[in-house]
Order: structure tokens, then sequence, then C-alpha cells
């Protein structure tokens, strides 16, 4: 007789497997990966892992299956690959064979805090260290008779140790992330860097949020401590302070990377956090600092001394390495993560060409384009061969994550923005005074002292000029703030090398919307920055 308690995995096409260990613990899913040689304990608990050769997503490695129900409204492209039905059938009967008479670990878990809005998902991986990674990172459910009965909307298959076969299977390489919408699941293999397995059911609810009217937001999100009636919301590429600048000691933090906003208001997506390690501090960042010395949290790829197991955060074989830890971990949180709709957003952007101010305010059609947009820039020394600053762009502020065409979130936001009287406002936390390797980089007071006078309303009843490049509205004073960071052309030493420069930027933007423009709309290719 089969043990009632294991689950049924015949809806992910396992049959055959060895011993299933179904919905362990924190504290057993630690006793499992130290037992198997996959994880060591760091000083004060927390677990410490080695992803090996891929130390970060494999962007070029995903795909999704062209498949009648969903590919006429997938956007298709460098992002969204297509996958065959048949190809994707093979690499499952690959799969399903490897994992014959192996040990899985099956966690059952939610995503969406918003219960009108959360899906079932079902994690079936290969080792005991990747099931802690989906009970850190998604929603648990602690009653039993809910676990009980728990049938999964969507299953996520794990097997880094499982390398596909380009030849035959027509993947990239030997690691593949494949989402198939008819059949629910997605199926990962060949790469043991976690971070695939959060964004793989975020990039699930991008594609299921918006058919509900409620908009994915690749973004952060607080509120202010003991007001969970209103929120602010925070975009951002990596670098521009996203995690930082939502993290304050009066607010306390929704969530810290996936967002949705209903009807309703905004929900966090997740259940934890994943955040970068390197040079972590306790002086810098001392609630996420608190997080490494814990029980339950999950560090990917720090050094640690093999004696003391104490964690050196400086010196990594990395830049990438990771943190994940249940949001239960900070003391500023709010505990239901659901609160109600943004008062402000705020679109970081760290502009190294030295040309936006610390903050402007943008209409509901500049703030469409610049979600489109999704600008921030690479600097000197951050990649081989950048030797001077690069504009980089990624629509939605999250691309590789958004399956559907980014009008679709555009017009969402438009719509949410209308109805509840959001501002926008676009932040630079990236350079003044020049360039970068000429000017300075806006200190991180600059930018905390901005956006606290935006949501507290002071920037409501000063004058504003308009930009002559770009359009947008920029404050005239800000309290706290240096009247020049307001105005950075009066910063540079040559005034007409900073107009060259804000040509070229603004160059680069409608080069980039290019792309969108025709299923944008006139409308919104004007809200962009002034033709030359």
């Amino acid at each position: 007789m089969p043990d009632p308690s294991t689950p049924d995995l015949s809806h992910a096409g396992l049959t055959h497997t060895g011993p299933v260990h179904h919905n362990l613990s924190t504290p057993e899913l630690y006793e499992a990966a130290i037992l198997r040689g996959e994880a060591q304990i760091g000083h004060l608990g927390p677990l410490v892992v080695s992803t090996g050769k891929y130390t970060g997503r494999s962007a070029n490695d995903k795909f999704v299956v062209d498949e009648p129900s969903s590919s006429d409204q997938i956007w298709w492209g460098d992002i969204n690959k297509p996958f065959s039905e048949e190809d994707f059938d093979k690499v499952l009967y690959g799969l399903r064979s490897y994992l014959q008479n192996r040990e899985v670990f099956v966690q059952d878990c939610h995503a969406g805090a918003d219960p009108d809005y959360r899906i079932n998902v079902r994690v079936i991986s290969e080792h005991a260290w990747h099931n802690l990674f989906a009970r850190t990172m998604f929603i648990r459910e602690f009653d039993p008779e809910v676990l009980a009965t728990f049938e999964p909307d969507w299953t996520v298959v794990h097997c880094p140790d499982f390398q596909a076969d380009p030849t035959t299977e027509h993947t990239r390489s030997e690691a593949f992330i494949l989402l198939n919408v008819a059949r629910r699941m997605v199926v990962i293999g060949g790469t043991s860097y976690a971070g695939e397995i959060k964004k793989s059911i975020f990039t699930v609810m991008n594609y299921l949020l918006p058919q509900q009217g409620v908009l994915s937001l690749h973004s952060s999100a607080n509120v202010p401590a003991g007001d969970d009636s209103v929120s602010a919301v925070f975009f951002g590429l990596s670098g521009t302070g996203k995690t930082t600048l939502s993290t304050e000691t009066d607010r306390a933090m929704i969530g810290d990377d996936e967002i949705g906003w209903s009807d309703k208001g905004i929900f966090n997506i997740e259940g934890g956090c994943y955040a970068k390690m390197i040079r972590l501090s306790d002086e810098a960042e001392p609630e996420i600092y608190r997080t490494t010395r814990r029980f339950g949290t999950v560090l990917e790829n720090v050094t640690m001394d093999p004696d003391t197991h104490r964690l050196d955060l400086d010196h990594a074989t990395t830049e990438n390495t990771r943190g994940a830890y249940p949001l239960t971990h900070l003391s500023s949180v709010d505990q239901d993560s659901l609160a109600g709709h943004p008062t402000d957003i705020f679109m970081l952007t760290a502009d190294a060409f030295g040309v936006l101010p610390a903050i402007s305010r943008l209409t509901p059609e500049q703030a469409k384009y610049h979600f489109i947009s999704g600008y921030t820039a690479k600097v000197a020394g951050t990649e081989r061969g950048v030797k001077e600053p690069q504009a980089t762009f990624s629509a939605c502020f999250g691309a590789p994550f958004m399956p559907l065409h980014p009008t679709v979130y555009a017009d969402l936001l438009g719509h949410k923005i209308a109805e509840h009287g959001v501002r926008v406002w676009l932040v630079n936390t990236g350079w003044v005074g020049g360039p970068y390797g000429v000017g300075d980089r806006f200190p991180i007071a600059t930018s905390r002292a901005v956006i606290r006078a935006a949501i507290n309303g002071d920037l409501a009843d000063v004058e504003y000029r308009t930009d002559p490049t770009f359009g947008f509205e920029v404050p005239s004073r800000v309290p706290d703030v240096d009247p020049e960071d307001l105005d950075p052309r009066g910063t540079w030493d040559d005034p007409g090398a900073y107009d060259a420069q804000a040509r070229q930027l603004a160059d680069l933007f409608i080069a980039n919307f290019e792309d969108y423009a025709e299923r944008a709309g006139t409308d919104l290719v004007a809200a962009g920055p002034r033709p030359g």
C-alpha cells in the first residue's frame, strides 16, 4: 500500500522515484542537506552552499513552450524564446528517467499573499537545500489540514545534476529553464543557481495576474510603521538602491522584489527575501547583515573559514553572492504582506551620465514611458571592456521575467495611477557634477531625503521647472537637499558638455523606445525626451 502522506507526482510526469520527502521542516531540510554533503552550517546558523558553475541566472537558457493556449499572448523575442512541445516532452522524458529510484524533496507552498490571487506551488527538487530555498522564498502553509488536501496549480521540477543534450533536445546548453503554460509546469536542469526557482514562478505570476486585472511589479514596497492603509513602491534595476531605499526604520517592508497591485491594494508575491551579500556590513545594512547570523538563512557562494565557519562577506568567488531568508527575519516588516494603494511610486535610476536631477516629477504618460524604458547605466570597471558609461534598458524594470508585451503592464500601471491619484517620481541615485569618473555619486542621504519629502507631501506646493530635454518637472527646492542637485547642469564645469551629454542620453532613450513605439502609440512616444 502506498503511503497516503506521499504526494502523487504523476501530474508532473514523475513515477517510480526513490523516497519522496514531503514538506520537511526547516530543521529536517538542514539535516538532510548536511547528511547528503550538499551544505555546511555557518557560524550562528545559516546554511552555506555552493552553486558551482552557475552563480547567476542563465537568461539565454530560458525558453517558453510554444503551445496553442498561450502562444498568442506571449511577447516572443530574445527574452521569451519559443521551445517546441516535442522538445519539451523529450526533456521531460529524460528528466523522468533520471529521477527513477532517486530521492526527491517536495515542498508545497504559495505565491501571492492575497488569497484572491494566490496560486499553489509545488517544488520538486533533487537536492534538500533547494527545497529549503523554496520553503524560504515562497509563502509557507502551516495548516496541516490545508496541506493534507493540497493540489498544486503550478509545479516546478528542479534537477541541477540532470543535463540536457542540445543536439537532440534543442536547448542552448546543458542548462535549461522551460516554462509550459498548458502543463502548468516549469522544469529546470543543469544549473544549481536557486534564483531560477524563484524567478520562474514570478514569470508565471507575470503571466497570470494581468489577465485578472492585477498589475505584477518587479519592485519593492513599504508602508508607514503601524499604518498599512497606504504604501510606497520602488522600481529599480540592480545597483540603483531599491532594497536600501525601501528599508527605513520608520516604515515596514511589504516585500523587496515582487509585488502585486489589485483593486484592493498591493500584496507581496513572496514570503522571503533574496539579497546580495557581497561586502555586506553591519554598519551599512544592519537588518540584512543580521540575517547572515540566523538559522533558516540560505547563503550561496559566500566565503567561510574552514575551521571556525565564520563568514567573510568581503571576499567571494562571485559578485553575486546571495542570501535567502524569510521575511520574519527582519524586525521592520508588515506581517500579512498586504497594504493599501500606493501614494507614491519611485523609479530609481543610477544615471552614470550625470544628467538627471536628484528627483523629478512624472506625468502619467511619462510614468508609462519610463516604466517601459526601465533605464539605468553601467559604469567603467563593472564589466570587461566598459570604459565609459553605458545605458541599460530593461522593460518594466524586469524584462527577463515579463512574458507579456511591456505595454500590457504599462497600460495597467497607467490605469491604476489615474484611478488612485498616485504621484510618480524619477529618482537619480547615480552621478552629479559630471559623468562617472568625473562627478560624484549622490549620497544615500540625499536619495532618502528626496523620497521622504515626496512621501510627506513636502513637494506639493513648491515651484517646478520643466527640463528642456526630458520634459519632466523638477522641484526648485527639497528639504535637506542642496539646490544644485536639482539642477545638475549648473554642477558641471562646462555647461555645454552637459548639454551634449543630455542630448546623447535622450537619443539613447528614443532609440530604445523604437521597439515599442508602434504598439505604445503616439501619445506615449511624445512623453519621452524631445527629439534632437
